[in-house]
């Protein structure tokens, strides 16, 4: 009783009483922040956004909130709660107080306290009396107030398109400070606990560095999409396609992360397109295993954000304990997006690693079911280097394709798109070409041809054997492709040993060689064309579509045209050939003219095969 007395004292000295209003007090949903209606909140993204004019303020500082439409379409909204939480305990009670800049469509709440401020300061409605009611109250009796008032609702139903209010920092704030907003756009229609801004304020007292106890509620559901302003300045960025924006481009893997000016704890937003997850890992290697994990799953409508963490190559085991706090999520146009924090160092987590250590970052997606993962889709994006999570903002650059696997795919190019394509281009067509000229002791022809093929089964077993050290063993999951690999290993192994233990030119059994050569070689050249369409779509090495595929198609095209052009070639001189003695110089000179033209084809195509190799290895630079 005593402290009625007190505070109508204490009101007395400050401003008269005026009339109130009744409609908008929701006092019994400060906790939850879930309106009393009876229906389920909106699945669907939230067309509003809640914003604040500062990012960081000291404790006398006041913040601008703006709660606005943020829908292209027309939208309004008619209810609305606005509340701002200790960011690391946001099922603690609201912090701060409000001041009201439009009473005619707010009101303050008393969320979590005593009710005596609340209805003593729900009398206002003269513009401008409150906000100089509330400096009188906070000169005389700060430790009674600063709980008051901790709320913004509506006054009334009407239709509402943009509304703003001043928040005040408590006499001893938290070190940082979200602010949440419930909107009813009707009495069906309403979207619960919207994420806003997380606000640092400076002069606060420091956060242990021990775990923060996470909150129990599920996660908020986030206004607007993430935004790659601030990647390199404020916040280390790692994306893919470098440099895209996840705003606007639904087609952007996208993961920053933010220490707050204490060090003591990160923000993580993570975005990308995909049917059921995303998800990262901190890794102390480029190789799968032993890393701490991060998912966001994509469930029934919604967005479950956990920690968990890898042993080998298994599935992630979830962690028990969640030690993840503010967390939001976005689920729109195919993309999934998710927030939260985590403190710097967990020591009573053992698989929990600090982030004040330099880690790989790995970025992964795939498709889930009923809220239980899958095999990522995709090879993951891997940070080309470490970084130190709490360190200065950098832009990374990372990759999704191994470094022995890329080496695999140039080497393997380079053999069967040139070296060897050439070499029997050579063979086939140009013995005639130098028929004097020799090179150590061997027609030239036949050298550059044995030279050629004994350099190509020597970088196609070193291409060969770097899958198998980068999986180390067999892989399991890429197809027909090292089956037809195997296939053509074997046949390039035996064509060097059919030639050292071929029969002389004179022998009967010559023939025999010459047909299996043929057999051995033309079979292996094939199927090495069929492995180079099949390694194009390995997850390891997947190089664009439909680009990757029609420049293979066009390279086998060119080949085949040459060989075509030589064979006409070879057939109109064999022609020739056999016609009187008379026309013999005739025939000498179209020999001659016919030797120009397939010097020519030869260049043109060792031109065209060194294009479409340079494009291929450029491609598989980029991936």
């Amino acid at each position: 009783m005593w402290r009625s007395y007190f505070l109508l004292a204490v009101l007395s000295g400050c401003v008269n009483p005026v009339s109130g209003y009744s409609n908008g007090k929701v006092s019994v949903a400060c906790g939850d922040m879930v309106p009393q209606h009876g229906y389920e909140p909106s699945p669907e993204p939230p067309p509003f956004s809640i914003t604040v004019d500062k990012s960081t303020v000291s404790s006398e500082d006041n913040i601008t909130v703006s709660l606005q439409v943020a829908s292209s379409k027309p939208m309004f909204f008619r209810g609305f709660l606005i509340e701002a939480r200790d960011a690391g305990k946001l099922n603690s009670p609201a912090v701060g107080f409000f001041i009201l800049t439009d009473p005619l469509e707010s009101q303050l709440l008393l969320c979590g306290h005593t009710q005596v401020w609340g209805s003593l300061l729900d009398t206002t409605t003269v513009e401008g009396a409150q906000e100089d009611r509330l400096s009188c109250l906070w000169k005389k009796t700060p430790h009674l107030l600063e709980s008051q008032g901790s709320a913004v609702s509506h006054r009334r139903s009407t239709k509402k398109t943009h509304l703003q209010a001043v928040w005040k920092p408590p006499k001893y704030p938290p070190q940082r400070v979200q602010f949440l907003v419930t909107v009813v756009h009707e009495y069906k229609v309403y979207w619960v606990r919207i994420a806003g801004p997380v606000v640092s304020l400076s002069g606060a007292t420091a956060v242990p560095s021990t775990a923060v106890p996470a909150p129990t509620s599920s996660p908020s559901a986030l206004s607007t999409p993430f935004s790659s302003a601030g990647c390199g300045h404020n916040k280390s960025c790692l994306r893919d396609p470098p440099d895209c924006q996840p705003e606007s481009d639904h087609h952007c893997f996208f993961l920053s992360f933010t220490p707050d000016l204490q060090g003591s704890s990160v923000m993580f937003e993570l975005s990308g397109p995909a049917e059921g997850y995303v998800s990262f890992a901190l890794s102390l290697d480029k190789w799968m295993g032993n890393d701490d994990v991060y998912l966001c799953v994509s469930d029934g409508g919604r967005v479950t954000i956990s920690a968990a963490h890898i042993t080998g190559r298994t599935h992630p085991e979830q962690e028990i304990q969640d030690d993840l706090w503010s967390r939001a999520w976005r689920l729109a146009d195919g993309v999934i997006q998710c927030r939260f924090h985590r403190n710097t160092v967990l020591p009573q987590l053992e698989n929990r690693f600090s982030l004040n250590q330099s880690y790989f970052l790995f970025l992964a997606h795939g498709r889930s079911h009923q809220g239980s993962i899958h095999k990522h889709d995709q090879q993951p994006l891997i940070s080309t280097n470490q970084k130190l999570i709490t360190g200065h903002p950098e832009d990374l650059f990372g990759s999704r394709s191994p470094l022995l696997i890329k080496f695999h795919g140039v080497l393997m190019l380079t053999v069967w798109m040139w070296t060897v394509s050439t070499a029997v281009l050579i063979a086939r067509h140009y013995k005639h070409l130098w028929p004097d000229t020799t090179l150590l002791g061997q027609r030239l022809w036949f050298q550059l041809h044995r030279i050629m093929m004994v350099l190509a089964v020597l970088l196609t077993a070193v291409a060969f054997s770097l899958p198998f050290i980068y999986r180390r063993g067999w892989s399991k999951r890429a197809g027909s492709h090292p089956y037809v690999g195997c296939t053509v290993m074997a046949l390039a192994v035996i064509q060097p040993i059919m030639a050292v233990l071929r029969s002389a030119p004179e022998s009967p059994r010559r023939i025999i060689f010459n047909w299996m050569h043929f057999a051995a070689g033309t079979a292996g050249h094939i199927l090495a064309v069929v492995c180079v369409f099949l390694g194009a779509a390995q997850q390891a090495l997947l190089l664009p579509s439909p680009w990757s595929p029609a420049v293979l198609t066009g390279w086998l095209l060119w080949i085949m045209l040459a060989d075509l052009l030589l064979l006409i070639h070879s057939c109109r001189l064999r022609s020739r050939g056999g016609s009187d003695s008379e026309d013999k110089e005739n025939i000498l000179f179209a020999q001659l003219e016919t030797q120009q033209h397939e010097r020519m084809v030869l260049v043109v195509f060792i031109v065209g095969n060194t294009g479409f190799l340079a494009a291929f290895i450029k491609a598989i630079a980029s991936v």
